[in-house]
């Protein structure tokens, strides 16, 4: 068959996995975004810590608004996914097929996760600005996806691409280290698995525990970008206060690291650092447990449809036969 199961099967654990994990942390997910957002103006801010944003959202009594945009990150985070495991998992084995190697290095392997990675970016941009604006919306004013899609220019839906394609870097580290680490853990436990049967998969625990390390890894060393992206990506705020300020200037990354080193110095550039490491191991932990969990399932169910399938295709060449 032209299509590489094993690809899809990771393709397709990896999906389940990121639906699941963002549907859990949602609600954190919002907080951490707005958290971000905002910018310090005339030595003010709205939110001095990450819990004032849970504490706005239960005062006005809109809890449900802490869901506003799970929809479309859904959408982005399952098309993401697959996208990125299909592309890393077929580059991985298209290059040992090429290379004629048994393992993959450190270095080809960023460069592969790097290329998946930006292949992600590129598909999913549009979904992950509208994402990010309906999140920051104030709460109960969350516009649905079409609408938030079109109520700009199609070049602001790919806001922040540039430092998307930058951040590809960000899952290239974090895969990478947990691939190494996930082979070295294996190899301890000698286990081999026969060609053509379920691939060996981590026990919970272990894959949990080497997703939170590899993730907090490749947040630390990006969380500079990450923040511009986001509130490059936020929406326009709605409050008196912020509406005397420009906000068009502080769309483009020039403008919002300007805004970020003018108002709150160095210390800008990691404000929410511990609620995106908090956010984002928990989520790339869980979802790695949970692809761990569900690829053997996965893979027996693939296989399991291709016999069926040949076998299906056998009986109607025979059948047609005189």
């Amino acid at each position: 068959m032209a299509v590489d199961l094993q690809s899809v099967s990771e393709a397709t654990s990896g999906a389940v996995g990121a639906l699941l994990s963002t549907t859990i942390l949602y609600p954190l997910d919002t907080c951490k975004t707005k958290y971000q957002a905002e910018v310090k103006a005339h030595g003010q801010q709205k939110y001095r810590y990450l819990s004032d944003v849970l504490w706005e959202a239960i005062s006005t009594r809109q809890i449900v608004s802490l869901y506003q945009g799970l929809g479309t990150k859904n959408l982005q985070s399952f098309i993401a996914q697959f996208v990125y495991f299909y592309g890393y998992s077929y580059f991985k084995r298209l290059y040992l097929e090429r290379s004629g190697f048994n393992s993959i290095g450190t270095k080809a392997n960023l460069i592969l996760a790097a290329a998946a990675g930006a292949c992600t970016a590129i598909v999913t941009q549009p979904l992950d600005t509208a994402s990010s604006r309906m999140q920051t919306s104030a709460f109960g004013k969350s516009k649905g996806l079409w609408q938030t899609l079109t109520a700009g220019t199609w070049s602001e839906a790919f806001d922040g691409l540039g430092i998307s394609l930058l951040l590809t870097t960000n899952p290239a580290i974090q895969y990478t280290v947990f691939d190494q680490l996930k082979q070295r853990h294996l190899k301890r436990n000698q286990n081999i698995t026969e060609k053509g049967s379920s691939p060996e998969a981590l026990s919970a625990l272990s894959a949990f525990m080497l997703g939170a390390i590899s993730k907090s890894i490749a947040t630390f060393l990006t969380y500079p970008a990450i923040r511009c992206k986001v509130m490059i990506q936020a929406a326009d705020s709605n409050d008196d206060e912020a509406k005397k300020a420009p906000q068009k200037s502080h769309k483009t990354v020039h403008g919002v690291l300007h805004a970020i080193w003018k108002r709150e110095g160095v210390p800008g550039f990691f404000k929410g650092l511990q609620a995106q490491i908090l956010k984002t191991v928990l989520s790339s932990a869980l979802l790695l447990m949970i692809k761990e969990k569900i690829t053997a399932g996965t893979w027996l169910l693939i296989l399991a449809a291709r016999k069926y399938l040949l076998l299906t295709g056998s009986r109607l060449k025979s059948a047609q036969k005189p």
